[in-house]
């Protein structure tokens, strides 16, 4: 099986308007032919976070049954993502209608409270239940810190050229998939969690059959994949970001968000679950 699992498609009178309206969105977007620069996948940053905070709602069961399939897998993406490129459609309406700000400055704030909000929610949910429990989610953040520095360091010192090409787009995308890295990491070997993504779950068994296992546990190999895998996709992102930065940029974001979900997926669940 390839699907993780909880993956279950909404009913077709669900799911067919939010691909209408998300079509709908994508389209005026293309029309629009808006620049995408580092700024505007800084400025998505917050709704790759706010779809991981939905989706940890999701699991605690806060949604009311008629709709909670929505914030399942796949339908939170589908959600988020139209919600953010609507906020990003009217930025650029409003830019382009004289107001004083960047068309990457609305999505950004807009994205920003939704994730305030929802996260806040979330917290004093589990704050009132007594499941509030900080301390690993504060040292998966602090560690993936640590990682993308050093292997940004790395770029920076041997790959000069990846580093300056793929430039804050490409710290985003190494800090996503490190922190998803060791979040996973640090749920498996120390907080008894259950991987859900069958090619991850293999990755993490194989490491615990290592000799390593008994002193480090099995997720370091999960987190040097993960990274790794990261750091060559910018090396071969280099040309295409050089000649085509529109298309590329919107490829790395998605791959930002393929790693920066999850890993704010399991921080956020740890901390109030």
């Amino acid at each position: 099986m390839v699907l993780p699992e909880g993956f279950v498609l909404p009913p077709w009178y669900l799911l067919g308007p939010t691909l209408v309206i998300l079509g709908g969105v994508v389209a005026f977007l293309w029309s629009l032919d808006p620049p995408v620069t580092d700024r505007t996948v800084l400025a998505f940053v917050p709704w790759m976070l706010f779809g991981s905070t939905l989706h940890v709602l999701h699991r605690l069961e806060a949604y009311p049954t008629e709709i909670a399939v929505m914030f399942a897998s796949p339908g939170v993406y589908l959600v988020t993502a139209t919600a953010a490129g609507i906020a990003w459609a009217l930025g650029i309406v409003l830019h382009a209608a004289g107001l004083q700000a960047t068309s990457e400055r609305l999505p950004g704030i807009v994205g920003t409270g939704f994730f305030v909000v929802f996260t806040m929610f979330a917290i004093f949910t589990s704050w009132d239940a007594g499941t509030f429990e900080p301390f690993w989610p504060v040292i998966s953040v602090v560690i993936a810190g640590i990682i993308t520095a050093l292997a940004w360091l790395g770029l920076g010192l041997w790959f000069t050229d990846v580093a300056a090409t793929t430039s804050l787009t490409g710290v985003i995308v190494v800090f996503g998939h490190a922190l998803d890295g060791v979040s996973t990491g640090i749920g498996y070997d120390l907080l008894g969690a259950h991987e859900e993504v069958p090619v991850s779950r293999f990755v993490l068994e194989t490491a615990e059959g290592l000799p390593t296992a008994e002193v480090i546990g099995a997720g370091w190999l999960f987190v040097l994949l993960k990274v790794a895998l990261a750091v060559v996709v910018l090396g071969l992102f280099r040309e295409f970001v050089e000649e085509a930065p529109r298309q590329a940029r919107l490829l790395l974001a998605f791959i930002a968000a393929v790693g920066l979900g999850p890993g704010v997926h399991n921080v956020l669940l740890f901390m109030i679950a």
